[in-house]
């Protein structure tokens, strides 16, 4: 399994690809979080959070990753796998950090996305209920 330091340096590699102007008005940064986080709307224990964009008024702009997220859902597969991983989900919430700075919220955005994402996951636990 990966190690939490290890789980860091790989998501340090891939902020490092990331071109300068995406960090514009994260202010909060990107930080790595040890612990998992399950999401508060599941159905079942079966719906990590790897990653958070958040706009706070006293924290700012900031994406979090969740170490052990990625190790509850991906912690038997491979370094490549994990990183990947890592790279979408650092991509994903970077762009619904770009879609908040340009005003963008509905139609064709990422939030449209991660909710049509959870329709698919209760549809599915229902058709297993």
């Amino acid at each position: 399994m990966l190690t939490y330091e290890e789980f860091k340096d790989i998501v340090e590699e891939e902020l490092e690809l990331l071109p300068e102007y995406v960090y514009k008005e994260l202010n909060g940064g990107v930080l790595v979080e040890e612990y998992t986080y399950m999401h508060p709307a599941r159905v079942a224990d079966d719906l990590y959070i790897l990653g958070i964009y958040s706009v706070d008024p006293i924290l700012g702009k900031q994406i979090r990753l969740y170490y052990g997220s990625f190790m509850a859902t991906m912690g038997y597969r491979s370094i490549e796998d994990i990183r990947l991983q890592v790279r979408d989900t650092v991509r994903h919430e970077f762009l619904h950090h770009l879609e908040t700075n340009a005003g963008l919220f509905g139609k064709g955005t990422l939030i449209e996305e991660d909710r049509d994402r959870m329709r698919t996951y209760y549809m599915r636990h229902r058709e297993i209920d």
